[in-house]
């Protein structure tokens, strides 16, 4: 069908109440006003929000599937983002559930241009699960973040990323940062023979991001790192569908987390850090991991790996990465859990090391080997 389906889950009494509020939702998400005044036509048959369905869940919990026409967004993401859950994220009882293009949408918004299979063939990874550490802390210089950089590189590991809080500051600033990063695994990949991707924050000002993009791919970086939650989706999107900066993007769940963490409000976790992530065209999805500091569950955990690997999700499957907790004993839990399709980071325990922090990236691909 070319209309574009929303399932969102309402907390209401009965089914009866349920329908009265999704009837309220395909209004307030498309004309924004009475029912009795909507005008005839093409207004009323095309672009109201229709009720597909209303199914009880559970006690207390329905089910409403209400279709949009594309019509409402044309090509825009946020106008996108907007129909979905634009004036009804205000109101209380309402989460969004899943996501369905339908064609129309599916042809505007093709999601990621890598994906899983992009990324190991970047990464020349092509089984196994990727290794990411994580360069930190804010407050270094540019010369210790590349010399940590340049020893997970030579260790083995698959994609060295910033920390998030790696933005434009003085310390470190991102121009200076991306080269000598860039520089450091650049020289590691050549005494190894691998392929690590180094992905610099992308991060400063809105007005220069597009800029330290090309800058970046220019410095021979392997991708980006993307905060959406501060940025936008757009941004993502915006990089993902030009054929002129064309690198991987990661995205980094930073100030997205109020969305979620309501269990009658906002988004479920699967929508957020999955589907969204796909539409904006994100090939790799950073979450808090299950047993961190940041009280996912397991069962919430999964639920975003497998929305981010869903051959029917929207456009290539992407890879799930998992921030926290990460540690070589963890590490056949981890493979259990999540398959080997997944990006494991490595986080504030490598600075542990020392100096011998490769030791930490050569651990953890050793016992993914032995699980």
């Amino acid at each position: 069908m070319p209309r574009f389906v929303v399932t969102y889950r309402i907390f209401a009494s009965g089914i009866e109440e349920a329908s009265e509020r999704a009837a309220g939702i395909a209004l307030e998400q498309t004309v924004e006003i009475p029912r009795d005044v909507v005008p005839h036509g093409y207004v009323e048959d095309e672009i109201v929000g229709k009720v597909e369905s209303v199914a009880e869940e559970e006690q207390g919990r329905q089910l409403a599937r209400i279709s949009y026409s594309p019509d409402s967004v044309s090509d825009e993401l946020p106008q996108l983002l907007n129909v979905i859950f634009g004036n009804s994220s205000i109101q209380k009882g309402i989460k969004v559930v899943d996501l369905e293009l339908g064609s129309t949408l599916a042809e505007r918004f093709r999601g990621a241009r890598f994906g899983v299979a992009g990324v190991r063939r970047l990464t020349r990874r092509a089984t196994g699960g990727l290794i990411s550490p994580v360069i930190k802390p804010q407050g270094s210089d540019a010369a210790t973040l590349a010399d940590i950089a340049y020893r997970c590189a030579l260790a083995g590991a698959d994609i060295v990323k910033d920390d998030h809080g790696l933005t434009d500051q003085h310390m470190a600033p991102f121009k200076k940062r991306c080269e000598m990063v860039c520089a450091a695994v650049a020289r590691a990949n050549r005494e190894t023979g691998d392929s690590c991707l180094y992905m610099p924050n992308l991060a400063g000002r809105s007005a220069d991001l597009m800029e330290y993009a090309r800058f970046a791919k220019d410095c021979g970086a392997g991708g980006v790192l993307v905060m959406p939650g501060l940025f936008g989706f757009d941004l993502v999107r915006r990089l993902a569908v030009d054929a002129t900066f064309g690198l991987p993007i990661m995205t980094h769940p930073t100030f997205l987390g109020s969305y979620v963490l309501s269990d009658t409000l906002g988004f479920t976790h699967a929508a957020m850090f999955g589907t969204l992530q796909r539409l904006a065209g994100a090939d790799i999805s950073i979450f808090p991991n299950v047993g961190g500091r940041f009280g996912f569950s397991a069962a919430e955990c999964i639920s975003i790996a497998e929305a981010c690997r869903d051959l029917a999700g929207i456009g290539r499957p992407i890879l799930p990465s998992l921030g926290g907790g990460m540690s070589a004993e963890r590490a056949g839990e981890m493979k259990r859990m999540y398959g080997d399709d997944a990006v494991f980071l490595l986080g504030g325990s490598l600075l542990r090391y020392g100096d011998r922090i490769g030791e930490a990236i050569k651990e953890l691909r050793k016992a993914f080997h032995s699980a």
